[in-house]
């Protein structure tokens, strides 16, 4: 195995909590697995026999073979079972019709209570070259009934396999060959991905891809979660591997910083009560790794073991705290985005509400960043602190796109990041920030949702089919041009951006 020591990578998902890491020291980077042992006659046979699922007592194993006699297509489903755990397998056996067919049916994943079987397969009716299609069964005593298929809204033109569903069957893992060209938000030549639905009654939502940091641009295949939900197994055939296929781990660490503020403490936990027994993905992190649906004592248990915390937040893709006392270059601490200071701009090292500032003059000061993210790409808050300014005057901006966090003839917060249509238009709060005081400002984007904020209260709020994209840095203290007017005349600190939802 190959566990990748020496690189570190994270995300976070819309819907699903958690940030995954990739390699680095982790509680199950401690122990040495056994030498594999092969199941024998039973099991394997001289034909292919590969990718497996357990059911969660152990006692049912299903696989797919190639080719394996006694079969109806070229690839086949199999299963075994044992009568307790410490029992030999029985001799494997061809589930037979209706799941499998004389085409090609494979990649079985089946429920936890045993009662569902995904898979994946080309038979007539699907969306593309091999669909991931569902059979479910009254008991584990009844037949099994006749697959249906998830539809277009998790299927797509090319191959959908490897497929896992999480122990509440209300998370869908699978693998995607996007070949050539890939599909939207597709990545490699074959990625990991992530659909979700509210209860088994629902009808499951567009599948997510776990991105560019878990997926690479060569294969990425076959997910499957630890019964205790901590880490994530897959395979790759990645540069640095001892093979041409390894197997890699990922621990998945609960986001419990709600509000982005770098520790977890007793507004974390306000942030719970407030939601209690909502269906609010922001807080439920427990039982790990993807909640219940709902927040409730499983969340506040998970919060609890991370009371009093510092945390290094996965999710936090830029942050300038503004601490320098000299130079031009204003440091991201999360990253490698840092900020060329500009004209009129000023260090106070002791100024600001959070140790040092940055004095913009209102006339030429500002500071320019990298590019940090696109907006149209999903979930982000950006959150900072002000003092000072004037009516006009802008916090943040991107480049030639849109001011973010921006102030009206009023000095009223508002922002112009907006969506496509013709009927999008800003987002107007009447709370004024350019009264001399300091005010802890956010806008939050949540997919659906624009959200202004000032120290810590939603002041104004509205719903967006989508953001327009930009890929262009940031300006920090002006408008998104640079123009007369817009250059801030005061104080600015601890500018934060994550891609994810936080409640400032």
């Amino acid at each position: 195995m190959n566990w990748l020591n020496d690189y570190r990578m994270k995300l976070v998902l819309v819907g699903f909590v958690a940030a995954i890491e990739l390699g680095g020291k982790n509680a199950k980077a401690d122990f040495t697995f056994g030498e594999p042992v092969n199941l024998g006659p039973p099991i394997n046979t001289e034909v292919g026999e590969v990718p497996c699922s357990f059911s969660l007592d152990g006692l049912e194993l299903y696989f797919d073979a190639y080719n394996r006699p006694g079969g109806y297509g070229t690839w086949d489903i199999w299963m075994s079972t044992r009568p307790t755990r410490e029992d030999p397998w029985s001799t494997a056996l061809n589930i037979g019709p209706p799941i499998n067919t004389h085409s090609w049916d494979e990649s079985p994943g089946i429920s936890a209570d045993g009662l569902e079987l995904y898979f994946t397969s080309n038979r007539s009716g699907g969306s593309g070259a091999q669909d991931i299609w569902v059979s479910t069964r009254a008991t584990r005593d009844d037949p099994w009934e006749e697959p249906v298929n998830l539809g277009a809204i998790v299927n797509g033109s090319g191959h959908e396999c490897a497929v896992k569903v999480s122990s509440d069957s209300l998370l869908l893992l699978f693998s995607g060959d996007t070949g050539s060209p890939y599909p939207p938000g597709g990545i490699g030549q074959s990625d990991i991905w992530m659909s979700r639905r509210t209860t088994r009654d629902d009808k499951w939502n567009p599948p997510v891809n776990l991105g560019p940091l878990i997926n690479s641009p060569y294969q990425d295949y076959a997910p499957v979660v630890s019964h205790e939900g901590d880490t994530l197994y897959f395979g790759s055939n990645r540069p640095g591997g001892l093979g041409y296929h390894d197997i890699y781990q990922a621990p998945i660490i609960p986001i419990v910083d709600f509000n982005g503020d770098g520790i977890v403490d007793a507004l974390d936990m306000y942030t719970i009560v407030e939601h209690w027994g909502e269906s609010y993905s922001l807080c439920d992190i427990g039982p790990m790794p993807w909640g219940d649906g709902i927040v409730d004592v499983d969340d506040l248990v998970v919060l609890s073991e991370h009371l009093f915390e510092k945390v290094d937040d996965p999710t936090l893709v830029a942050h300038w705290p503004l601490d320098e006392a000299e130079g031009t270059i204003a440091y991201d601490s999360a990253g490698v985005k840092d900020a060329v200071i500009v004209g009129g701009a000023t260090w106070q090292p002791s100024g600001g509400q959070i140790y040092g500032a940055l004095q913009l003059d209102g006339v030429d000061g500002c500071s320019i960043t990298n590019p940090v993210l696109n907006p149209a790409d999903g979930p982000f808050s950006i959150i900072a602190w002000v003092n000072g300014g004037a009516p006009g005057q802008v916090i943040v901006s991107q480049q030639g796109a849109a001011n973010w966090l921006t102030t009206d003839a009023n000095g009223n917060l508002m922002t112009e990041l907006k969506g496509a249509g013709r009927s999008t238009g800003p987002l107007f709060s009447e709370t004024v920030i350019t009264d001399g005081n300091w005010h802890r400002i956010g806008l939050v984007w949540d997919g659906s949702n624009r959200t202004l904020y000032v120290d810590g209260i939603a002041v104004a709020e509205d719903t967006q089919d989508s953001l327009q994209g930009s890929d262009k840095g940031l300006y920090i203290g002006c408008g998104k041009a640079m123009e007369a007017g817009t250059f801030w005349s005061g104080l600015i600190d601890d500018v934060r951006i994550y891609n994810r939802v936080v409640t400032p």
